[in-house]
């Protein structure tokens, strides 16, 4: 049903990089939760049907959770119904650098990804130990995942397709300025607010990734009932994972490269609640490139 990934090598080397922000204090947008997830669970109460803010910023949920699904309005119940989903972007590539729209096209980590995958795996080898890890089977996340169970000495990676970015049709392998003069339908399908609009040259719509995505996460939890798995995947199907979590709290922040965020999911009521979105407090080294395309919400 995907493709295998065509390896493309980028013709233009990236830009100079001074836009790159590295963090020592005070903390980056959405670093100010919990160091580890798991010791944060019992902090987060949030009452059935408690009103929500319209959108959200990654900073904005300091010491609660956000509850999302339509059953959101059932009782919080025992917590060890849920799985603890730890969310990692993968790291940076010379094509986030340059601006390039990758979509499911392979390009592979630059060498501040590979710093950047191994200070997330730093940080996750000192909190709470997962059952598994899983990632999209595209190199950029399959190298972030791999370094990160090294690391923390994990069983081999789970590559699965379905976490992969979303395909970006005729689009993929250009920059954005590029694609407006050279694919001008299909960049206005990319653009486009309509959810359900595919792009032409084989993109998926929204409702697609969602659907693939989310389906893939209902998966996963269902082996893992109760348990902390890490799920490492794209800036695009990042933010549909949040979508589904909170639907009336739409993300208006960017997933930065290895940024992470945790998100409970119940396998028997499909409910969610947010723990995390988008913390970047561990990388003070390395910083994140805030120009880089990918992880707003014209991801790819």
């Amino acid at each position: 049903m995907f493709p295998h990934p065509t390896t493309v090598t980028p013709q233009s080397p990236p830009p100079a990089r001074s836009s790159r922000v590295s963090f020592s204090s005070p903390p980056p947008t959405g670093a100010a939760f919990a160091t580890s997830p798991r010791s944060a669970v019992a902090s987060v109460s949030l009452p059935a049907g408690s009103a929500l803010a319209p959108e959200i910023s990654c900073n904005e949920v300091q010491g609660a959770a956000v509850v999302g699904m339509s059953s959101s309005s059932t009782a919080e119940g025992d917590r060890s119904e849920f799985t603890e989903v730890v969310v990692v972007r993968h790291g940076e590539t010379s094509w986030n650098a340059s601006r390039i729209i990758q979509g499911h096209l392979d390009a592979e980590l630059n060498e501040i990804g590979r710093q950047q995958a191994v200070a997330v795996a730093h940080r996750l080898s000192k909190e709470a130990k997962p059952a598994a890890i899983y990632s999209s089977d595209l190199k950029r996340a399959a190298e972030t995942a791999r370094t990160i169970a090294k690391i923390c000495n994990l069983p081999d990676v789970v590559l699965d397709p379905a976490l992969r970015e979303r395909h970006i049709g005729d689009v993929q392998g250009l920059t954005l300025q590029d694609a407006v003069k050279e694919k001008p339908e299909a960049y206005k399908a990319f653009m486009s607010h309509k959810r359900n609009k595919q792009i032409p040259g084989g993109g998926e719509s929204l409702d697609q990734l969602s659907e693939r995505c989310v389906s893939c996460l209902y998966s996963i939890v269902e082996k893992h009932k109760g348990e902390r798995v890490i799920l490492v995947s794209h800036g695009g199907t990042i933010r549909e994972l949040y979508r589904h979590a909170s639907p009336t709290r739409p993300l208006h922040t960017k997933i930065h490269n290895t940024s992470v965020s945790v998100i409970l999911v119940s396998g028997d009521t499909g409910r969610c609640i947010v723990k995390m979105c988008g913390d970047t407090s561990h990388l003070q080294a390395t910083g994140v490139l805030e120009n880089a395309f990918g992880g707003d919400k014209s991801s790819a």
